[in-house]
């Protein structure tokens, strides 16, 4: 598993957003896959408790079927982004079946954030969506909802692969529930500890 994007990576796609601000000591925290019951609501009651703002993508289908917890995200201050209507695979679909997929999410989260689930995409999707969307892929990914990834591996990543401006993907999900649960209050203890403050994309 790679837990942190290679610099050489960000050259080849310039136009999206790898890391933010690296001239300011802040960690730009993302949430993919919700909202889903309890467990983004948890979530939102952690970062609340360490007053800290994140971005959360999420999936068009949960947000209409859950609409509530989408205006409860929004209602305590955090941002949200766009992750396709059904968390689709974007090499698996042509450009215009992926663009209305989004244009379809779209209709429930609004925003001109967006990340592509997996980090998969094909470069006429991304051409299509850039002119409408800015695109956020990742510096740092925590792996939560890996069979093998446990809290104390995730702490690890979190102490030592981070710096000025990392964009890092944690997952309330049904999949990463007992690791984003317990390692995120350690997470934001460890960065706050460190002098680390929030930045939202």
């Amino acid at each position: 598993m790679f837990f942190q994007v290679p610099r050489f990576i960000y050259r080849f796609f310039p136009s999206l957003i790898w890391k933010a601000s690296e001239n300011e000591k802040k960690i730009y925290l993302t949430f993919d896959d919700g909202p889903i019951p309890d467990i983004t609501l948890q979530v939102l009651d952690i970062l609340d408790c360490y007053q800290w703002k994140a971005t959360f993508f999420c999936v068009g289908d949960n947000v209409r079927k859950y609409p509530e917890i989408y205006e409860e995200i929004i209602r305590r201050g955090h941002e949200t982004g766009n992750h396709t209507f059904n968390h689709l695979k974007g090499r698996r679909y042509s450009a215009d079946e992926y663009v209305a997929n989004v244009s379809k999410a779209g209709d429930y989260i609004n925003s001109t954030l967006f990340r592509p689930p997996y980090g998969s995409f094909r470069m006429s999707q991304l051409n299509a969506l850039k002119q409408k969307y800015r695109i956020v892929m990742w510096d740092v990914i925590t792996y939560d909802y890996h069979s093998r990834q446990n809290p104390d591996g995730i702490l690890k990543i979190l102490r030592n692969r981070l710096s000025n401006g990392s964009v890092v993907v944690f997952h309330d999900s049904v999949k990463s529930r007992k690791n984003v649960l317990e390692s995120l209050p350690k997470a934001l203890e460890y960065w706050q500890s460190a002098g680390y403050s929030f930045g939202l994309i």
